[in-house]
């Protein structure tokens, strides 16, 4: 492996590190100064096939309402691996939500990197 591939396979995991960073101190302005304009969420919420959220508009309003019912949301990485400009995180989700109940769930995440931004996001989580 060449040492520019290694590179980039390095600044895609560490600004996904940095996204990860930003979400468990509910830095919604953080998140998305690391997104493109154009970027692309899928959730795991509403199953079979997630929900869609583009853009940094959207992107607001959904994280400013994730964190509004999950107030002490963490983020907890247990692997992060990169292929080229994508990266996989596995991860395990700890909330409690607004009426004190904790609960938790794990997943993974697949990211794609463009331009020293996110530019797409799919997560799944187990179920």
């Amino acid at each position: 492996m060449s040492p520019t591939h290694l590179s980039r396979l390095e600044s895609a995991m560490r600004l996904v590190l940095d996204f990860n960073e930003a979400f468990n101190r509910q830095d919604v302005a953080g998140m998305l100064a690391l997104v493109s304009e154009d970027c692309v969420f899928e959730t795991s919420a509403s199953a079979p096939d997630g929900e869609r959220v583009r853009g940094r508009a959207d992107l607001t309003r959904y994280w400013n309402d994730f964190f509004g019912t999950s107030p002490h949301a963490h983020l907890h990485i247990e692997e992060i691996f990169g292929l080229g400009m994508r990266c996989v995180v596995r991860w395990s989700l700890e909330w409690q939500d607004v009426a004190g109940i904790k609960s938790h769930v794990r997943g993974a995440d697949i990211f794609q990197v463009r331009e020293g931004l996110i530019c797409e996001r799919f997560s799944y989580v187990k179920g």
